[in-house]
């Protein structure tokens, strides 16, 4: 495949900056998969897998909220968070999870801390999945 620049760049810093031949996220609408040549777009990224191919081999990243551009054939990925398989603990997402389904078990729970709680299993799910990808 064609390569084609790629920065990834979170809040923290640069991920990546180099060439990759394929890149998948998950927008807010669904997935999008961008090539060498891709019409120049933006969109605005959902809560999902991230799939890199870098020099023919995949790189899979729990990757949440943020955007993607692609504008003149320079893509740019700026999620909230991006972590790579590799470095995702899963026993901390695990945690994540049980926390978060004590707070969806109690019947007192307010609106607010029900969609706290649901934000961070859908995160914790997320995680969990990428992390077995290693």
């Amino acid at each position: 495949m064609t390569p084609f620049p790629l920065r990834i760049v979170t809040p923290d810093g640069i991920i990546f900056d180099g060439d990759a031949e394929e890149l998948i996220v998950r927008t807010t609408t669904g997935d999008i998969g961008i090539l060498a040549g891709h019409v120049n777009c933006v969109a605005p990224l959902g809560m999902g897998r991230a799939t890199v191919v870098i020099e023919g081999q995949r790189r899979y990243a729990a990757c949440m909220g943020g955007l993607v551009s692609v504008l003149d054939g320079q893509t740019e990925l700026l999620p909230t968070t991006f972590e790579w398989s590799e470095t995702i603990d899963p026993h901390r997402a695990e945690r994540s999870m049980q926390r978060a389904q004590t707070v969806l078990s109690d019947k007192d729970s307010s609106n607010t801390d029900i969609a706290l709680a649901e934000a961070r299993m859908k995160r914790a799910l997320v995680r969990q999945n990428v992390a077995s990808l290693k």
